[in-house]
């Protein structure tokens, strides 16, 4: 007789669940939200996801993710300099939204009082019996913001959505809702100080003709693991642009969830990976176009240095009545380390006739003779090198249409490099 039998825990497993009878009663929800939350910690009891699952086959997430540290309601984070001068900032310092203020155009609501009232119940749960992100969110979020865009308006600067830790955990969620004909840039900043377990889920609804510029930059420090998802569905002839900066943690992984549900929808996603020691660094994306004439361009840029680990796996879904698409992805990696890796699985799963759709992955080293041409003209070898790594980064960086994001990013950008070169 086959018996078969449940793995031994992990500590990290281990720690997820028995916490939850600790916190549950310190947790903002209505009984729809209590329900929604012990379905997550049940689906955490089969245990993370291993690279018997495709979706993590390059993210061991149950070997990878060794322990998990307490939470601590005694720790105090502070909220950063905005990326942007002059950006309405709205803070969740350690897993605590903080003031909420008055921004034109915007209505702005904290998680923790939408979900006492159970109107953001349906927004929780899992996706399937893999997704550890949204079963440890689910299970334990806190708080967070809601934003609503009223319809038509054109906000002034953008608006600045800070997750800061201070140690042990922070669960947050932002939930986004821009009305049609709206304009927005919205920045993301995950940051911290500790050691720490943060997750993190934002969720965008973009209605019809509006545009949206969401910049999320993940610099964890290099002790901590940040698990996040970006979910997105785009309304008829409306605009979305990402652009993912990665410069940090030791444990990342962020996934891109976007539907392209509304004719002549356009999804547009830039990404730079800066990878250094010995991070491990994951972009899962999963893009579906869903209706006829929508277009999307996939351009990720790695740097791999040290002994760091990069993932990006990629999967574009074309509907058999989603006529007309035009989707491109490409995944360009450069590695300065013999000891660094870069893993890709870009996928097109195609179910119309007439699109035109291709992906593509590049993997190389510095081009010496790039690198030749600039020391006989008298660059030191480290500067040269520095010039054709950034080079080959601000590309993407530039294809933002506003310079003082550029300029914001690129100064991130050599922060960086001072720290990393």
């Amino acid at each position: 007789m086959n018996i078969q039998t449940q793995p031994q825990r992990t500590p990290a497993e281990t720690a997820l669940i028995d916490a939850f009878g600790e916190r549950v009663s310190y947790l903002p929800g209505d009984s729809v939200v209590t329900v929604k939350r012990d379905e997550a910690i049940e689906a955490l009891k089969t245990g993370l996801p291993n690279r018997k699952v495709e979706a993590w086959h390059y993210t061991d997430l149950r070997r990878l993710l060794a322990t998990v540290p307490a939470w601590d309601g005694t720790l105090a984070a502070e909220a950063c300099e905005p990326l942007v001068a002059g950006s309405s900032v709205l803070a969740v310092l350690n897993g605590q939204a903080g003031k909420v203020g008055t921004i034109d155009g915007l209505t702005v609501e904290r998680l923790a009082d939408k979900l006492t009232d159970g109107s953001l119940a349906d927004t929780l749960g899992t996706l399937d019996a893999a997704d550890a992100v949204g079963a440890i969110n689910t299970a334990y979020v806190a708080d967070g913001f809601a934003l609503a865009i009223a319809s038509g308006a054109a906000l002034d600067a953008p608006v600045e959505l800070q997750n800061v830790q201070a140690g042990g955990q922070t669960h947050v969620r932002f939930d986004v809702r821009a009305g049609a004909g709206s304009k927005a840039t919205i920045v993301e900043r995950q940051t911290g100080t500790a050691d720490a377990l943060a997750t993190s889920i934002s969720s965008l609804d973009v209605a019809d003709g509006a545009e949206v510029v969401w910049i999320i930059l993940q610099e964890q420090p290099d002790d901590a693991t940040h698990l996040a998802r970006f979910q997105g569905r785009l309304g008829k002839d409306a605009r979305l642009t990402l652009f993912i900066m990665n410069a940090g943690g030791k444990l990342v992984r962020q996934e891109v969830n976007v539907d392209a549900a509304g004719e002549g929808a356009d999804f547009q996603l830039r990404g730079v990976n800066l990878l250094a020691g010995e991070t491990h660094s994951d972009i899962t994306m999963q893009l579906d176009h869903s209706r006829e004439h929508t277009t999307s361009t996939e351009v990720l840029r790695n740097v791999v240095t040290d002994r760091a680990q990069g993932v990006f796996q990629g999967q574009i879904r074309v509907a058999q009545r989603a006529q007309k698409t035009d989707a491109r992805m490409a995944c360009n990696t450069l590695l300065l380390s013999d000891d660094g890796e870069f893993s890709t699985k870009p996928e097109l799963e195609i179910f119309a006739d007439d699109v035109a759709c291709g992906h593509g992955a590049t993997v190389t080293e510095i081009d010496h003779n790039h690198l030749f041409y600039l020391m006989a003209r008298g660059v030191p070898e480290k500067d040269a090198r520095g010039l054709l790594v950034k080079a080959f980064l601000a590309e993407v960086i530039e294809e933002l249409d506003d310079e003082v994001v550029i300029e914001a990013l690129e100064a991130r950008l050599n922060a960086w490099f001072d720290a990393h070169g």
